[in-house]
Order: C-alpha cells, then sequence, then structure tokens
C-alpha cells in the first residue's frame, strides 16, 4: 500500500461561539473556503489538483447542510472538478475526515486530499439538527440516553475524579494554552480571518482565560446537577444502567468542560509522488488510523478502547507514543486516559486544549492533529497520537510520525 503523508495543516483562530463572538458574521461556508483557499496559495497549488475535499461537520443543517464540502469547494478557487464529501461522526467529524483522506492514497484511490472541517457554534447552535438517539423514544429509552455533560460525570463517579481533580485539569490547561500563545506555537498553523477589507476580524484564539485558578473555578456552579437530579432527571437513567453508582457526582462546570466556540481547519494529505510533483516536502507521515463504537450511555470513554485499538493495529505500544493529543471535551474525559495508560501528563496536550481555547466541533480533530504535528516538529519528537470521545459512544484516533 501506499504510504499517506501530512503536507501542511492549518486553522482558524477559534471564535466565541455566542452573538458576541468575534466570527458570528462569518458563515460556515465563507470559514471554510478561507480555509481551503489558504491551504492552497500557501503550497502553491494548482486548481484541481487534489484529488477530493473531505469536509466534517457535526450540525448539518441550514448553512451548514446540503453537502457544505461542494459547496466551499465552488466557494474557494480549488477547482469545481474537484468534488466534496460532508462527512459527520460528531466530535471526530475532522479527524475522521483525515483519516478517510489517509485510507483513499494508502488504497491508490487518488494521490492527494484536503480533509479537514468547520462548525460555526454562534451560527448553527449544537443539536439544532435534532438527534435520533435523543429524541426518538424507542432508541434513547433502549440506550439509556443521557447528555453528555452527564455522561461525564458518570466518568467521574465511576473512575474516582473530585471536583478539584478536574478543576486543577482545567487551570493547567489554561496556562499550557496562555504559555503556547505567548511564544508563538501556533504561528505556524494559524490563518487570520479578515474582512473584505483586509483588517483583521480575529487573530488568536477568543475563548482563553488565562488568569483562571482554582479560586475562581471553584465559585461555579454544577453545570449537570439540575439536569441530573430534578427535571428531567438524568441521574436516575443513569443508575438504572450503572446501579452499583447509587449516586452521581455532578463535578463538572463551565470551567473544565469544552468551550463552545467557532473555527475550521485543514490539512493537506497526499502520496510522496503527489508531493514530488507539487514541489512539496511531507512533514509526517499518517502511520495508522482506527475508530471504535462504545457504550452509548457514559458515552464518553471513547479514546481508551481505540488507542488500544490503534497501537495494536500499529504494532506499537503506548511508551513507543511521544506526544497525545486527546480532545479536552471533558476533565473527566482526559483524566480517565491519564489513568488508563498511566501516561505522563507532560506529554499530553502540552499546549493546551479544548478547555481553554474551545471545541469547534467538526473541526476540533483536524486542528489537534495540526497541533501535533506543529509540536512534535517544534520539540523535536518523532510520535504522536490524536484521539477524541465521540457523541452516542465512539471513538476515533490518528497516530502519525515526524519524517
Amino acid at each position: 500500500m501506499t504510504d499517506a503523508y501530512i503536507f501542511d495543516a492549518i486553522r482558524t483562530p477559534r471564535g466565541k461561539g455566542r452573538p458576541d463572538g468575534a466570527l458570528h458574521e462569518v458563515t460556515a461556508l465563507r470559514l471554510s473556503a478561507l480555509t481551503l483557499d489558504t491551504l492552497q496559495a500557501r503550497n502553491g497549488l494548482p486548481e484541481n489538483a487534489v484529488e477530493d475535499v473531505i469536509w466534517g461537520n457535526a450540525t448539518q443543517v441550514g448553512e451548514q447542510g446540503g453537502c457544505l464540502a461542494r459547496s466551499a469547494v465552488l466557494a474557494s478557487g480549488i477547482g469545481e472538478r474537484v468534488p466534496g464529501l460532508s462527512i459527520n461522526r460528531f466530535c471526530a467529524s475532522g479527524l475522521e475526515a483525515v483519516n478517510l483522506a489517509a485510507n483513499q492514497v494508502r488504497a491508490g484511490a487518488g494521490a492527494g486530499y484536503v480533509a479537514g472541517g468547520v462548525e460555526m457554534m454562534s451560527r448553527v447552535p449544537m443539536g439544532s439538527d435534532g438527534a435520533a438517539i435523543a429524541v426518538d423514544p424507542s432508541l434513547a429509552f433502549r440506550t439509556y440516553f443521557v447528555p453528555q455533560g452527564i455522561s461525564a460525570d458518570i466518568i467521574a463517579t465511576e473512575y474516582g475524579f473530585s471536583r478539584d481533580d478536574c478543576d486543577a485539569f482545567a487551570v493547567e490547561s489554561q496556562r499550557r494554552a496562555a504559555q503556547a500563545w505567548a511564544e508563538g506555537r501556533f504561528a505556524r498553523s494559524i490563518v487570520p480571518v479578515r474582512d473584505r477589507n483586509g483588517l483583521a476580524i480575529l487573530e488568536t484564539d477568543e475563548h482563553m482565560r488565562p488568569g483562571t485558578d482554582m479560586q475562581s473555578l471553584g465559585a461555579l456552579k454544577p453545570a449537570f446537577k439540575d439536569l441530573g437530579e430534578t427535571m428531567p432527571g438524568f441521574d436516575a437513567v443513569a443508575i438504572l444502567k450503572y446501579p452499583h453508582l447509587e449516586r452521581i457526582a455532578h463535578v463538572h462546570h463551565a470551567g473544565n468542560s469544552s468551550g463552545i466556540v467557532d473555527g475550521a481547519a485543514a490539512l493537506l494529505i497526499g502520496s510522496k509522488d503527489f508531493g514530488a510533483a507539487h514541489g512539496l516536502t511531507p512533514r509526517a507521515r499518517i502511520r495508522a488510523t482506527a475508530k471504535i463504537g462504545t457504550d452509548p450511555t457514559i458515552m464518553l470513554t471513547g479514546p481508551v478502547p481505540v488507542t488500544e485499538k490503534i497501537l495494536a493495529a500499529a504494532g506499537m505500544e503506548i511508551g513507543d507514543i511521544d506526544l497525545f493529543e486527546v480532545n479536552e471535551a471533558f476533565s473527566a474525559v482526559v483524566l480517565r486516559f491519564l489513568q488508563a495508560f498511566d501516561a505522563d501528563p507532560a506529554r499530553l496536550n502540552v499546549n493546551g486544549g479544548a478547555i481553554a481555547m474551545g471545541h469547534p466541533l467538526g473541526a476540533t480533530g483536524a486542528m489537534i492533529l495540526g497541533t501535533a504535528l506543529d509540536e512534535l516538529e517544534r520539540s523535536g519528537q518523532g510520535t504522536a497520537l490524536a484521539t477524541l470521545c465521540v457523541a452516542s459512544g465512539m471513538g476515533a484516533a490518528t497516530i502519525i510520525e515526524r519524517v
């Protein structure tokens, strides 16, 4: 099989996913097209150079519906002969787009791809497309459906993570993100968003709160306590599924959960011959990809089994990985990953994560893979693993090695 390489990785800054966020007036189409155009221009690609654009987003309705991938191609200069494929694996959509592209290259179905994703959460609210697992009783009852925040609290309860544990992790995420920005660690990848006059709309991640400390987080009310204990009483649903828990400890809140933000990211994936044809030098080889289904109630534990699966597929052990990017959907998700593998926290999310900078659903997987690549190059290390938990009980992962 042909090896698949990463030639470039870019992302926009993340804007607050609210009407007062900097990117609120920017459409998903425009942000996607900006990302495609930038990737094309900085790599000197002619029109129609790639086989396809595979584009992820989690809420495929309204301006993010109707095969946004193809619309973004037509709104960009990448070439009208390039088709577009929109995919949805919820939070892992951006990473799954990369994995699909890599595996197409490996199989010989095209030499070059653009893969990534977008989510404009200020414009297309999360959940606005509806979801059978949440709204169809025939499925919701059978799967013991609870919202993700309750799932995160179930993880904390099941695996023994306290409120202080989760808050301390969030404080460190904020500290690392602030340091990374201050030291310019994202400079190679960031694409500023500008208006039609060339004036900057957003140049840095907008969601960060670098002054966060344990005291400020301690003042926040648990976000999912009322949802669990009163109406509609999801704790009772969880205890039906997991009676050994007896009660759910509600430890998550806005400060130790991922931020709702807007953003887009893209990677240029191709064979070595594709790079040679366009004068490009590979930055990393995609060594392995994996996905898995997991318990749909606790829902967010996917990073552990999918990491076990991808390591086995790659013939590697956890100690062979130099850097980890585990999406910070909630503190307990990452704490469970660290616990399960006895992993070194100093090698995980070294530049902060979604608690500090935000989680633009369909774009996040592509963003964290690009961050892993940049950090491998900055630190001179060799291998990185990126993984995300996924709504309704799934996990996705990618291993890359620097070349």
